[in-house]
């Protein structure tokens, strides 16, 4: 049976400092909705339901990681990437979920007052 290649996964920390360093392109692959009621800084949306491999940003000297809410739909988007042959293998372990646990900021909307809060 042949082996998967396995997926690599980065702490908060880890991709808090990537970020810091212009050193990742960051992909939030939840929907839309999700991404406008929070996200984390200078992520780009790609949402997992149109979700095209070949449309991610390449070619640079900048990886792609993927995250989501929890890590499950990041590593199915992986799975996606390799099945469409591009080399993306990273991703937010734990997604925005342990990026807030971790105590890092993220853009949020504020239904009561509408506001945008993006704390850095």
């Amino acid at each position: 049976m042949p082996r998967t290649k396995t997926i690599q996964g980065l702490t908060p920390a880890e991709v808090k400092e990537l970020l810091d360093q212009r050193a990742i392109v960051l992909v939030d692959v939840r929907e839309p909705s999700e991404y406008g009621a929070e996200r984390i800084h200078g992520a780009l949306n790609f949402p997992l339901s149109t979700f095209d491999p070949a449309a991610l940003p390449g070619g640079g000297r900048r990886p792609v990681v993927l995250h989501c809410g929890s890590g499950k739909r990041s590593a199915g988007a992986i799975e996606r990437c390799r099945t469409a042959g591009v080399n993306i293998g990273v991703h937010l372990a734990g997604g925005i979920g342990a990026w807030r646990d971790a105590g890092l900021p993220t853009v949020r909307f504020d239904p009561e007052t509408g506001a945008v809060l993006d704390v850095r």
